[in-house]
């Protein structure tokens, strides 16, 4: 028997559907009544997997309606699938031919299902998105600050940085209150916190962007964070070794976890300075210790046990 696959490309106002391998192309509005109807007309259907690409937020709505419903929904990376559609040769872009690239795409790859975030899940996500979003800003205006000689435009940076780092605070303010109203998460951010150099800010990004986290092995953990190291070799060439892919925001804190773990997490630094003792460069030994300080936050939220040095 086929495995039915379904891919839909995600746009503002509708959603376009493709079903594998029949080839039915239909199309419905991004609407209540629309996702109602989606979700009917793939219920007779029975797909084994249905595909939504990752588009800024339009495809949430979407994904919690399908998985609502009980169909297995994935999302997909946009970057992936555009890989996967130039592989394929497939130039010519419009939103039927895109939902038959996710679709293919999908039934190629097999990604997993995973559970979707809840309400509470989701909030907390998006509030930690807006805190690096907020400070990525702050850090241009400063940069420009410096490069500016004019008094008032530097007074007009200085007035948005003030504004800035006041809107900063008060998204602090509302993922402490969520932080506090769920015993849950208190408890979990408890536990990411008990590794030393793990502070606030790296144990709220994981909690809000990997809640995979203490549910997969060491080595699925780390490939979908996009810190497994792969090869690239041919023949008798052998060249360098990279990470990539993965969630970017999860990385970087991980990677500013693993620059303060170095000098005060003594089972880390221990374990960094043997690598380059060994002739490593201090990079990928720092980048090593990133993925060990993921291996061991993922053990702590698994083991329910906070660190232990012995």
């Amino acid at each position: 028997m086929d495995m039915i696959t379904v891919g839909i490309d995600v746009s503002k106002d509708r959603l376009d559907v493709v079903v594998r391998p029949s080839g039915e192309v239909f199309a419905v509005d991004r609407n209540a009544a629309g996702l109602e109807l989606l979700a009917a007309r793939l219920r007779e259907v029975s797909p084994h997997l249905v595909a939504l690409e990752a588009t800024g937020g339009f495809e949430t709505v979407a994904a919690a309606a399908l998985a609502s419903a009980s169909l297995p929904v994935v999302v997909v990376n946009p970057a992936q699938v555009r890989a996967f559609a130039k592989a394929l040769g497939q130039r010519a872009k419009t939103d039927p031919i895109d939902a038959a690239v996710i679709a293919h795409f999908a039934e190629a790859t097999k990604p997993e299902v995973r559970p979707l975030l809840d309400e509470a899940t989701r909030l907390l996500s998006d509030l930690v998105a807006r805190r690096r979003q907020i400070i990525e800003m702050i850090g241009a205006e400063r940069q420009r600050e410096k490069r500016i000689t004019l008094a008032r435009v530097k007074k007009s940076i200085g007035r948005l940085i003030a504004t800035l780092e006041k809107e900063l605070a008060s998204v602090d303010g509302e993922i402490d209150d969520a932080m506090q109203g769920s015993p849950v998460w208190r408890a979990k951010e408890d536990l990411l916190a008990s590794v030393p150099a793990v502070g606030p800010t790296i144990a709220r990004t994981l909690m809000a962007e990997l809640p995979e986290l203490g549910q997969l092995s060491r080595r699925q953990i780390a490939a979908l964070v996009g810190l497994a190291p792969f090869t690239r070799q041919s023949g008798q060439w052998r060249g360098k070794s990279f990470i990539g892919g993965g969630r970017t925001a999860v990385r970087t804190v991980l990677f500013m976890g693993a620059m303060v773990a170095r000098r005060h997490n003594p089972v880390l630094r221990a374990f960094f300075e043997r690598l380059v003792a060994a002739g490593k460069p201090k990079m990928v030994a720092l980048i090593a210790v990133a993925r060990k300080l993921l291996v061991i936050l993922n053990a702590i939220i698994r083991d329910n046990r906070p660190w232990q040095t012995a």
